[in-house]
C-alpha cells in the first residue's frame, strides 16, 4: 500500500504575479514572464493561480500587492525596479506593506563594483539598491542590480533573461508542495461532443484537473486535453479513463496532443 502523502505534499501552495509597465499595457512590449515564473514555480510544487497587469502607477500597485499578499503564500512583481523615474514598484510595496525606503548596503556595493568599469554609480543607478526596510536581495548575475525580497513578496526584474537568473537563485528556497505534473492527450473531435465526458473523468478522479483547448486545422475541428495533478498514479489512471471514454465514443487519442 503505497504511503499517505505528507501534509507538506498535500498542502497547495499558491502564488500571485503582478506584471508592471505601460509598455505591457500599450502592448509596446509583449510580456514573456507570465509563461516562465509559472513554468518555474510548478516545479517548485507552487501554483501561479492569479496575474494582474498594472501601470506605472503607484497607487494601482499598491492596490494590486495588498489585494494579493495576503490570499496567496507568494506574490512576485516583475518590472519597475530600474533606474528611471518611472521605476516606482520598490516606493508601490514599501508603502503597501507600511514601511520605509532605504539604500541596502549591500545592494550599493555590489552596484559599485558593477559601475566601476562603466562611469561609475550615478544618483540613478543607486535608485537600484533602494528596498524597502528590511528586506533581503535576490541574486541577478547578467546586470548587478538585484531583485528583492520582503516577506512573502519578491520584486524581481521586467527584463525576461534578468527574470530568469532571478529566478534560478531562489530555486530551492521556497517551500512548496508537489510538483504539478501534466500529461497530454489529443483528438479529433469537436469540444462540445466531449463536454460531458470531460466532467465526468475528472469528477471520477480526485486530485485531478483536465483542461480542454480546442483548435481547428487542416479543416478540422480538434482539441487537445491536458489533465493536472500531484499524483503520478492518479495521473496515469484519469488518462486512461480518458482514452477509453474517447475511445468508446469512436475517437482515437493521441497521447502527447496533437
Amino acid at each position: 500500500m503505497p504511503d499517505s502523502p505528507s501534509p507538506a505534499a498535500a498542502r497547495v501552495y499558491t502564488a500571485a504575479l503582478v506584471v508592471i509597465g505601460d509598455e505591457i499595457l500599450s502592448g509596446r512590449t509583449h510580456d514573456k514572464n507570465i509563461a516562465q515564473v509559472a513554468s518555474w514555480l510548478g516545479v517548485q510544487g507552487i501554483r501561479l493561480t492569479e496575474v494582474r497587469v498594472v501601470a506605472d502607477d503607484q497607487p494601482a500597485i499598491v492596490a494590486a500587492v495588498n489585494a494579493l499578499r495576503t490570499v496567496h503564500d507568494y506574490l512576485f512583481t516583475t518590472g519597475g525596479i530600474g533606474p528611471t523615474h518611472d521605476d516606482i514598484t520598490v516606493d508601490a510595496v514599501a508603502t503597501a506593506l507600511g514601511l520605509a525606503v532605504e539604500v541596502h548596503p549591500e545592494a550599493r556595493a555590489i552596484l559599485e563594483g558593477y559601475y566601476a568599469t562603466r562611469g561609475g554609480l550615478s544618483d540613478a543607478r543607486l535608485r537600484m539598491a533602494r528596498v524597502p526596510a528590511g528586506a533581503a536581495l535576490i541574486p541577478n548575475r547578467y546586470s548587478g542590480a538585484p531583485g528583492i525580497r520582503i516577506g512573502n513578496v519578491f520584486l524581481m526584474a521586467g527584463v525576461p533573461t534578468i527574470t530568469a537568473g532571478m529566478l534560478d537563485a531562489l530555486t530551492g528556497t521556497l517551500a512548496g508542495g508537489a510538483p504539478v505534473l501534466s500529461t497530454s492527450l489529443g483528438c479529433w473531435v469537436q469540444e462540445s461532443a466531449v463536454a460531458d465526458l470531460l466532467r465526468d473523468t475528472e469528477k471520477a478522479h480526485e486530485g485531478c484537473q483536465i483542461g480542454s483547448y480546442p483548435f481547428f486545422r487542416d479543416g478540422r475541428s480538434g482539441a487537445n486535453f491536458v489533465i493536472r495533478s500531484v499524483d503520478a498514479g492518479a495521473l496515469a489512471a484519469c488518462g486512461a479513463a480518458l482514452s477509453a471514454g474517447l475511445a468508446a465514443m469512436g475517437h482515437v487519442a493521441e497521447p502527447g496532443g496533437i
